[in-house]
């Protein structure tokens, strides 16, 4: 059996690409980033919209933390498992282009909303949408580029999420500024809306563009690495070998998962709960706050997540085979003081260069766990061992980690007005776990490198 046939069996769509140009590869990480900036895009702006949302739709700081957190993880990290067994299977260009399209649709969905239900199904919407994106372009990452170069490209595609952050907020900053003293606009076919419901449409329908380009333009790599059987055709792997392979090196995944999902819970809460600690405890307007943290997120947070790519791949040039978790723990090491210290010191700026602070080092968990997990794993199983720590770190950093904010701030606190010293408890403690999960966690990735080189060297089952 050819190597064309095999692949054959796990690919449905446009050919895939045998021999790919370094330009078309750059192109292919560009085009992938670009869709990563539109879906943080579609995600982040309603954090920036808190004030005109909650008055507009009579919600609570839970109820909120519900539509930014809950109703967005908990389908993104769900549905991020059938979709990412696709993805080992079929056309990556294909089930990316699709999620982009349903994305941009739910966004656009958002701004129709005329409660905390509607809403709510909209950004469910947003979440399955998007759970298609990042388990497939790691993938493609994977099969494009050799090791010592999978961190800077992880880094660039990871670079994304700020630059889209940094879009939500100024876009955002832009439209309530210019429509502050408008009570409605009147938008063809729909009627009048509230300014926040058109920012929903502004952002989300350019996206069904990208999805056709997308679809058009982007070509599936070869898989390389694929794991055989005894008489060497290609295994087909089902969810239950993913599970076995997690099983298998349970110690190195528990302190990957469980590490890096404490940092994300930090890094994502921080995105969606700064914006409403400056307007309450510096009096910034939405404009004001959009134009700064747009600045910070794409200044810092952009700067850190490329350094946190090359950092993974300068330390496994250097001959560290765990040099993925060691750049974690490097990152949550140089995170925890500032992110406990921001909210509580004056003046605005001091407070704002300590965020910045807290937002570079917050930044390295993007490339250094995709790297961590895509050089660990099996070519069929990629896809979802992202998924499976999606799942965990989504339903952790933003199911979990945006409400205990919220709770803490309304139940043990009791006043809206104390959410910093809910951002210093929570994200404190989580900060701390990340740094112990990680550290230990490279003794235990580095043993189980070593183990799945030796199987590799004499192919025998995957999930022996």
């Amino acid at each position: 059996m050819t190597e064309q046939s095999q692949l054959s069996e796990i690919n449905l769509g446009p050919e895939p690409a045998p021999h790919m140009s370094e330009r078309y590869k750059s192109y292919i990480v560009g085009i992938c980033t670009a869709a990563y900036v539109l879906s943080f895009v579609d995600r982040q702006a309603l954090s920036l919209m808190i004030e005109p949302i909650q008055r507009d739709l009579s919600l609570t700081d839970t109820q909120f933390s519900l539509l930014s957190g809950l109703a967005f993880s908990v389908l993104y990290s769900v549905m991020g498992l059938p979709i990412a067994a696709l993805a080992d299977r079929r056309s990556r260009p294909v089930i990316i282009s699709i999620g982009i399209a349903l994305w941009s649709l739910a966004t656009a969905l958002s701004g129709l909303s005329k409660g905390f239900a509607h809403m709510f199904l909209a950004r469910v919407g947003v979440g399955v949408g998007e759970a298609s994106l990042t388990p497939s372009a790691y993938s493609m990452f994977s099969d494009m580029f050799p090791k010592s170069r999978l961190g800077r490209a992880a880094g660039i595609y990871s670079l994304g999420s700020f630059i889209g952050g940094s879009a939500a907020f100024f876009i955002g900053g832009y439209v309530i500024g210019l429509l502050k003293d408008v009570d409605s606009v009147a938008v063809p076919l729909v009627g009048h809306v509230y300014a926040w419901q058109l920012t929903f449409f502004i952002i989300g329908l350019p996206g069904l563009l990208v999805a056709l380009v997308f679809l058009l333009t982007v070509r599936d790599p070869v898989r390389r690495g694929l794991a055989r059987d005894a008489d060497g055709a290609v295994r087909k792997v089902a969810m239950r070998d993913v599970f076995t392979f997690l099983r298998s090196h349970a110690r190195t995944f528990i302190c990957h998962y469980a590490g890096f999902s404490c940092y994300a819970m930090v890094l994502l809460g921080l995105m969606a709960w700064v914006p409403a600690f400056y307007m309450r405890a510096f009096g910034l307007s939405p404009t004001e706050v959009g134009y700064v943290l747009g600045g910070v997120v794409l200044l810092a947070n952009g700067s850190g997540v490329l350094f946190g790519g090359w950092l993974v791949d300068r330390l496994t040039k250097l001959g560290h085979p765990d040099g993925a978790m060691r750049a974690g723990v490097i990152g949550a090491i140089g995170m925890l003081v500032p992110v406990v210290v921001f909210p509580h010191v004056r003046p605005l700026w001091l407070s704002l260069a300590l965020l910045a602070v807290t937002m570079f080092f917050a930044s390295f968990p993007m490339p250094a766990s995709t790297a961590a997990m895509q050089v660990l794993s099996p070519n069929q199983m990629r896809a979802q061992v992202s998924a499976v720590f999606l799942l965990i770190s989504n339903l952790t950093a933003v199911g979990l980690g945006t409400t205990l904010v919220a709770l803490v701030t309304d139940e043990l606190l009791g006043s809206s007005q104390r959410i910093g010293t809910s951002l210093s408890l929570v994200y404190g403690v989580a900060s701390v776990g990340s740094i112990v999960l990680l550290w230990r966690g490279c003794a235990h990735f580095r043993r189980s490198l070593a183990r799945e080189e030796r199987i590799a060297a004499g192919q025998p089952n995957i999930a022996s």
